[in-house]
């Protein structure tokens, strides 16, 4: 267990899950469908996180894809996803939710592409066990975030979410050339 390397991740998880900068996301859901059950999905997108932390890497093998080529791969969607949180334009649409716990807060809000594909990323560079503390300590996170979505809300304004959206967008671009520039050299070999 090493401590920096569980802050490392779990601030990598932080920029990338995003909860503080969804929230506009999740108010509008909890707007169409009343009740956002926070235990439920917290739980759903944790165990989605775990599940491909563990088996992420078998499944890669199964379409005969290493780490480092699924390392660039995601450091590209990383950063396409902190283009967007700094431009503030949306380059994937999403559909509109019917409900909402599982689908389409645990997934794909939280436990979306971003996350699954920065885990197995990460996994390449942290160990195992300090990756599963910074998943459980962002989805504690996330569940305090969907449980206070009004408060933090009234707190912070739209202008105060903007303008964190935007400084975790910084954060997740540096993230992503950090990524693909440390697996890049290993797909040229």
């Amino acid at each position: 267990m090493n401590v920096s390397e569980i802050f490392s991740v779990a601030i990598i998880l932080f920029a990338i899950i995003d909860i503080v900068g969804s929230i506009p996301v999740i108010i509008s859901v909890r707007e169409k469908v009343g009740h956002i059950e926070s235990e439920k999905a917290t739980l759903a997108a944790a165990l989605i996180m775990i599940i491909f932390l563990f088996i992420g890497e078998d499944l890669l093998a199964v379409f005969g894809v290493n780490v480092a080529s699924f390392a660039v791969a995601g450091s590209l969607i990383l950063f396409f996803l902190a283009l967007e949180m700094i431009l503030g334009v949306r380059i994937y649409k999403e559909i509109e939710p019917e409900s909402a716990s599982i689908v389409p807060i645990a997934f794909p809000l939280i436990a979306g592409a971003g996350t699954l594909t920065t885990l197995i990323s990460v996994r390449s560079e942290y160990e195992t066990i300090n990756i599963l503390i910074a998943i459980i300590i962002n989805a504690s996170l996330v569940y305090v975030v969907l449980k206070n979505t009004h408060h933090i809300e009234r707190i912070l304004g739209k202008g105060g979410i903007s303008i964190i959206r935007k400084i975790f967008g910084i954060i997740l671009l540096a993230i992503s050339v950090k990524l693909f520039t440390s697996n890049f050299n290993s797909l040229l070999i």
